[in-house]
């Protein structure tokens, strides 16, 4: 069975509650989060890279593994309270599966996509809102690969396990630079 790191909902009002209160500048809260839907394949990748990542680079204590899974809005309290977020995602680029991306905030929100209603809130709308807001993490990454299949399954496809290594070396890389790492 996959363990995650969802957050509870007493996690995500505290949150709320630090945001309402001003209290979210918090300058040395450094945050991976995976994104995604672990029930539609690829589209889960940044939820099960979590844990690959952690076994390969260990439990930090200066490092927060959050699972985002699907959260929409519900992230905003977290992203604002982050001096360093680090997403991983599954990224559609048009590349062959299993190329690994690397993207800033202003790659993110530069991304065109089609909106089919209102309920559809994305990681870019969050963040971009956050930006509006002035709340941005000051630093920011997004590691993801391509993903080759989001039918529904648990499981990732053979690109995107291929892949793993080279994503967790770019993730590696980043946490470094972020001094977490000699």
């Amino acid at each position: 069975m996959l363990r995650t790191n969802q957050p509870t909902n007493q996690q995500v009002e505290q949150w709320r509650l630090q945001w309402r209160n001003g209290l979210s500048e918090q300058p040395e809260r450094r945050v991976v989060l995976g994104l995604g839907n672990w029930l539609l394949g690829d589209e889960g990748l940044g939820v099960q890279a979590l844990q690959y990542l952690e076994a390969r680079l260990g439990r930090r204590s200066e490092i927060e593994w959050v699972d985002g899974g699907v959260l929409g809005m519900n992230l905003l309290p977290l992203i604002e309270t982050c001096s360093h977020l680090l997403v991983v995602d599954a990224v559609d680029a048009g590349r062959p599966p299993g190329t690994v991306l690397a993207l800033g905030r202003r790659q993110i929100l530069g991304r065109d996509r089609m909106r089919l209603s209102e309920h559809q809130v994305t990681f870019q709308d969050v963040l971009g809102l956050a930006m509006l807001l002035g709340r941005a993490p000051a630093n920011f990454r997004l590691i993801g690969l391509q993903p080759e299949s989001v039918e529904p399954g648990t499981r990732l496809s053979d690109a995107v396990i291929a892949a793993l290594p080279a994503l967790a070396k770019r993730v590696e890389a980043v946490i470094e630079s972020w001094g977490l790492i000699a």
